[in-house]
């Protein structure tokens, strides 16, 4: 069997990956600082270590070169903030198999421990890379636009068209892209996601393509490409507006001629894909910006479906909320039996700017501190109850406007507000959202006293 490290100084989020990898077949072990990984790998002999880049008393850099010395045949991945993403690839430089971004995705992590595997040829794994057949629940809603976005998943999911998914980040576009594929032809062939946002521009062309050993510095083994590795299935491409403009050519290319060339190959290899792919910003505006080729965005718009907010379609908190909760009690061997009552008054006023991946999120760390029977209050995080104490309850407190012009004031500062919660305090985007310029913004917080 496999062993696996993982080396977090987030203590749930150990135990999550742990549950979440042990559930796959994995022997798992966790280290909360290098110290403490370092005592473990002297004495057991782990295949794998899934390292984070900072932790208190180092780097991921220290382990790796400490593992490189005693077992240079252990593979290595580094778990990185997106603000450690250049030093991440600079440890791939130096030796680590490949990195992932967080906030973490398990269904990637588990994806490149496959990919790390396949490289090795390791026999050992009781997970088989032709074998792996996901197995994701899709969680309808019953707001209109859940429904909308069910027809539209059965009107296309048995064509072959492209698919652009578009909605807030967190609103849940790859389980969209999922039961596309689901319910497409190519079932029974892979899904491949791609985090985009996760890739730098060095970095994208060997992902998408592959390259074979020495063709650049840090190239110790042949990579197997996603559109290879998707090979007559699905090829999902999350955040796509991210990547450069040079790799938008290359991408553009490979779909146009169903040909892929690795790096350093002269072998051409064909391809058969569809492609859907995820955003959260609109890239007609991005095209306008020339932040977006033009050809490419309308060789991928063959089709799209929006996915509204969460906060847009609170009927489906309570299905999601009690979803989550079954998930979360199953992975952490709990029994929490449901909610209080002032726990879904405030779910339901907070405007979740994460979405329902910060739902899930908050869900899972109130399952995990909860010590009653039902989530209460004390179990949910300071961003979620401070919101209820002060802007809400500052808002009861008003006295009701006496004329037109206090109204129409008082309900433009609400929705600057709202849109500045929904863009995270992004101005520029929330500016965008509100259809006027950055300059108009400014000004209006300014005249609102909202300077942030």
């Amino acid at each position: 069997m496999i062993r696996i490290l993982v080396v977090d100084d987030d203590s749930s989020f150990c135990i999550m990956l742990k549950s979440f990898l042990s559930k796959k077949g994995y022997e798992v072990a966790e280290a909360f600082s290098v110290s403490e990984a370092q005592k473990l790998f002297r004495t057991v002999e782990f295949d794998i270590v899934l390292a984070d880049y900072r932790l208190p008393d180092g780097s991921g850099l220290d382990i790796l070169k400490e593992i490189k010395t005693i077992r240079p045949e252990t593979g290595i991945i580094i778990m990185t903030g997106y603000a450690d993403i250049r030093m991440a690839v600079q440890t791939v430089k130096m030796g680590a198999f490949d990195y992932v971004a967080k906030p973490i995705n398990p269904d990637e992590i588990l994806l490149t421990i496959e990919n790390l595997i396949a490289h090795r040829g390791d026999t050992k794994s009781v997970v088989k890379r032709v074998a792996v057949k996901e197995d994701k629940q899709f969680i309808q809603g019953v707001s209109d636009n859940a429904h909308e976005v069910k027809e539209l998943i059965n009107l296309v999911a048995p064509t072959s068209l492209s698919v652009i998914i578009q909605g807030d980040s967190g609103t849940g576009k790859e389980y969209v892209a999922r039961r596309i594929h689901q319910e497409s032809q190519r079932a029974n062939q892979p899904f491949v996601a791609v985090d985009c946002g996760a890739l730098s521009k060095d970095l994208a062309l060997s992902e998408f393509f592959g390259h074979i050993k020495g063709s650049f510095t840090g190239a110790f083994a042949d990579k197997v490409g996603q559109f290879e590795q998707a090979n007559g299935g699905t090829l999902f491409l999350d955040e796509i507006g991210n990547l450069s403009y040079e790799v938008q050519i290359n991408l553009l290319r490979a779909i146009q001629e169903r040909k892929i060339k690795p790096i350093g190959s002269n072998r051409e290899i064909r391809v058969d894909v569809r492609i859907i792919i995820a955003t959260n910003e609109d890239l007609i505006e991005a095209v306008k910006r020339n932040q977006f080729r033009e050809d490419l965005y309308h060789r991928l718009n063959e089709f799209t479906i929006f996915i509204a907010p969460l906060y847009d379609r609170l009927r489906d908190l309570p299905i999601y909320a009690n979803h989550f909760l079954r998930q979360a009690n199953k992975e952490l061997n709990k029994s929490i039996s449901g909610f209080d009552g002032e726990v879904m008054d405030i779910f339901n006023y907070y405007t979740w700017p994460g979405n329902i991946r910060e739902l899930r999120n908050v869900i899972r760390r109130a399952v995990l501190v909860e010590q009653g029977s039902s989530i209460s209050l004390k179990s949910l995080p300071h961003e979620i109850t401070d919101s209820k104490n002060t802007r809400f309850n500052n808002h009861l407190q008003q006295s009701p406007p006496e004329n037109l012009k206090d109204l129409k004031e008082m309900a433009e500062k609400e929705l600057i507000l709202a849109t500045l919660e929904k863009a995270r305090y992004n101005k520029s985007k929330a500016a965008i959202m509100l259809n006027i310029d950055r300059k108009t913004l400014y000004n209006k917080m300014k005249q609102y006293g909202l300077q942030m």
